[in-house]
């Protein structure tokens, strides 16, 4: 795709949730923005779990849909338009999007951790009301705070994936200097996949995979894994004996599986998101195996270490975007999106 602006086209399009079940792609009227915000000419944008929680169920987590709302918030793009205040790159410039808004509601956080902060607002997301519309949009009005210029030399197609392998940083952060260290991802779906490259990025010694899907344990390895065990292979799983564990599956089995996995006083990081509510788990043997048990939620701004990262060629995750869809073609893109065994992360392109 040509990365330049070009003459602006004679609609606007979004792809927006009503309800579970009920995805549409709409004409929207064109966005004004503010005096700090530029026009964003949306290149690409990935679906991401959340989204499809959204689509499938009306809700993601205890973000429960409760108007009709743009999704999307793993979003690159150019700038249409800049910002009248003079804050933000100037036209033309291919960027990135961060899609946290850090909160100033009262509440106790560390400083240096913004993505815990009380109040924090994140594109696409229905936690508050109003919802905050997400940028899966042919063109949106975007904060320049939100916006990170791409490195000389990375394409938007590969930039598409940063926001995601940001979290996967992150949870790689959160278990500390893994270098030399023996690394298990439970769960190698697009997060989980992303978590093996940043894992062996990181200076891991041997990084290990486990999945339910065939597909996903293929594109583990071609990703950096050393070896991709079957979720099915419960021993197999358990004797790893590994130093790191970053489960994320999202399961109450993924996290068990993480802490037979994990070897004594070893680190499991749990950035995959369990359902809301009471959830079993092996915690006797937590105790007893002394495990560190680390949540991790989002980022900080990893997603500009990616991006350098993605440029300088010491991280390679192409693999990772499996499909690309037209906007319009949104609820095709979303079927495929759900089947995990045929793809990982799904791009829209706008």
């Amino acid at each position: 795709m040509n990365e330049s602006t070009t003459t602006r086209p004679a609609e606007n399009i979004a792809v927006v949730i009503h309800a579970a079940n009920d995805l549409r792609v709409e004409r929207r009227p064109f966005p004004v923005p503010q005096s700090d915000e530029v026009l964003l000419r949306v290149v690409f944008g990935g679906i991401c779990g959340s989204d499809l929680h959204y689509w499938k169920h009306g809700a993601a987590g205890d973000s429960i849909l409760r108007e009709p709302m743009i999704l999307g918030h793993e979003i690159v793009g150019l700038v249409e338009r800049p910002a009248a205040d003079g804050s933000g790159p100037p036209l033309g410039t291919p960027v990135a999007v961060h899609p946290a808004t850090t909160g100033t509601a009262p509440g106790r956080y560390p400083s240096d951790r913004p993505n815990l902060a009380p109040g924090t607002t994140y594109l696409g997301s229905a936690a508050r009301l109003p919802h905050t519309p997400g940028g899966f949009a042919r063109f949106t009005a975007m904060p320049t705070r939100m916006l990170r210029p791409l490195p000389d030399g990375l394409s938007m197609r590969s930039a598409a994936v940063a926001e995601p392998a940001a979290v996967a940083l992150h949870a790689v952060h959160q278990a500390g200097d893994i270098r030399g260290k023996r690394v298990l991802v439970v769960g190698a779906g697009p997060i989980g996949a992303l978590a093996v490259a940043v894992a062996r990025r990181a200076g891991a010694r041997q990084v290990i995979a486990t999945d339910l899907q065939e597909h996903a344990l293929k594109l583990a390895t071609t990703i950096g894994a050393d070896r991709a065990l079957s979720a099915r292979d419960s021993e197999g799983v358990a004797s790893v004996d590994a130093d790191i564990v970053i489960e994320s599956s999202g399961s109450s089995a993924g996290l068990a599986a993480a802490i037979e996995a994990a070897t004594r006083g070893g680190t499991v990081v749990m950035v995959g998101l369990l359902p809301s509510g009471l959830q079993p788990a092996l915690i006797a043997l937590a105790t007893t195996k002394e495990l560190r048990l680390i949540g991790s939620f989002r980022f900080v701004d990893e997603i500009t270490e990616v991006l350098q990262a993605l440029a300088d060629g010491t991280l390679s995750i192409d693999a990772v975007a499996t499909h690309e869809f037209a906007a319009e073609d949104a609820l095709a893109a979303f079927d495929v999106a759900a089947d995990p065994s045929r793809s990982s992360k799904v791009l829209l392109r706008f």
